[in-house]
């Protein structure tokens, strides 16, 4: 039987999202399914660098910090706010961890490099949830401000000192890195015999336990512990609330102002240490534009990830993938990932046909054939291609998965206290 206070009590649990969320086997089965496409590709184009183990290890590696910015816009907008200003407070990361990494050692530079971050969080905070400000014009402005504070004190801070210049801090001490004695020399044997499916396993497992830096894995194990705090405590309820329905957290006694702080402050801080990371594990110094839009590509990622810590880590993955192209083999392992592309689209437009979306299956198709070409028509890809794919990948892959999505009912939208009353 409903009673009046059934009715009339706001709830604080989001709506779920929109659809069927695809289970964990479903998940496992088409990561599979494409390890599976891919370890073909290599068959055919005999391009081994696009699953090999230092391939892996280094997609790993620039996965970290788009993981940890996209990590940092999960916190914000699931309280409501749009972070914009990552690219910024991942900025402020860098030069922080540098600056501190290279006087009193890489942990501190870790710390101070958060605290950078954090910093620009708060800023962003403070204009958007105290005085309302459109949250894509803070963003923008921390970005800015964030670039002319760094280009600034770079020359006071670092020239002067051993290996410092007006653009490049001194060298930061090594953090370490670990691999697994026994298991890392065999997964790269097994990788090594080019079998099918099997040997790219190996490569991606590999990855994994092969020159890992300390950091990479509190990077890693913060996705869960960022799950487990917003999905299953009182805590992560509440803040999670503010981003789906202010008015009605309000009313349950919730303080709004207090936990969009909160939240805002944390993805900076998340922010930071992907910066930090890009100046003391990734380059062991600070260098200017090191971050190379990297926070918007974090901020790509959450998107792709339906703000959900798993899918985010998903696109991160992909887009550290692909970024890792620039670096090994780059014009080989692209040219292979035409194939790759036009095998996907051709696929996606068979599943259109199934699915009766007779129009976006003929386009997906054509996309396909077109892809195919190019890759038959030629031996190579430019440069500038290989340059650009991370962020054409970004681009594709936001388009492919924009129907999915479901932002948090008030993300971005303004709010002052008491205007529920």
């Amino acid at each position: 039987m409903t009673t009046a206070t059934d009715v009339n009590q706001p709830t604080l649990e989001p709506a779920a999202p929109a659809g069927r969320r695809m289970s964990l086997p479903v998940l496992m089965l088409v990561i599979a399914g494409g390890l599976a496409l891919t370890s073909i590709v290599r068959l055919i184009t005999d391009a081994n660098g696009i699953t090999n183990v230092s391939q892996m290890s280094t997609a790993l590696q620039l996965a970290v910090p788009i993981g940890l910015a996209g990590l940092g816009g999960l916190w914000a907008e699931r309280a409501g706010v749009v972070n914009i200003g990552l690219e910024g407070m991942m900025i402020l990361g860098t030069w922080f961890g540098a600056w501190a990494g290279f006087q009193w050692g890489p942990w501190t530079g870790v710390v101070v490099g958060i605290l950078g971050g954090a910093l620009g969080g708060l800023l962003h905070a403070f204009v958007t949830v105290t005085f309302n400000v459109n949250h894509i014009v803070s963003g923008v402005a921390i970005n800015i401000l964030a670039l002319g504070a760094t280009r600034y004190l770079a020359p006071l801070a670092f020239e002067g000192h051993s290996g410092g210049s007006a653009k490049q801090s001194p060298p930061v001490d090594s953090l370490g890195h670990f691999t697994v004695p026994g298991l890392s020399d065999w997964l790269r044997d097994l990788n090594n015999e080019g079998w099918f499916f099997v040997s790219d396993v190996a490569g991606l497992l590999g990855g994994l336990v092969t020159n890992v830096s300390w950091l990479t894995l509190i990077a890693i194990a913060l996705i869960p512990g960022t799950w487990w705090v917003l999905w299953r405590t009182a805590f992560g309820l509440r803040l999670r609330s503010c981003g789906e329905n202010p008015v009605a957290a309000e009313s349950l006694g919730v303080n709004v102002y207090k936990y969009k702080y909160i939240a805002v402050i944390i993805s900076g801080g998340l922010a930071g240490l992907g910066g930090a990371f890009l100046s003391i594990v990734a380059n062991p110094f600070y260098l200017e534009g090191q971050t190379a839009g990297r926070g918007y590509i974090g901020l790509a990622a959450m998107i792709f990830g339906n703000w959900m810590p798993g899918g985010l880590a998903l696109g991160a993955g992909l887009f550290g993938y692909t970024d890792s192209l620039n670096l090994r083999g780059g014009s080989e392992n692209v040219h292979a990932l035409l194939l790759l592309g036009a095998l996907l689209l051709l696929i996606g437009a068979v599943w259109l046909v199934i699915s009766k979306k007779y129009p976006s299956s003929m386009i997906t198709a054509v996309i396909g054939a077109l892809v195919l070409a190019w890759y038959l028509g030629t031996n190579e890809v430019p440069n500038q291609v290989v340059a650009a794919t991370p962020y054409v990948i970004t681009l594709v892959v936001l388009a492919l998965s924009a129907q999915r999505l479901r932002m948090p009912k008030a993300d971005g939208m303004p709010y002052r206290k008491g205007q529920g009353k």
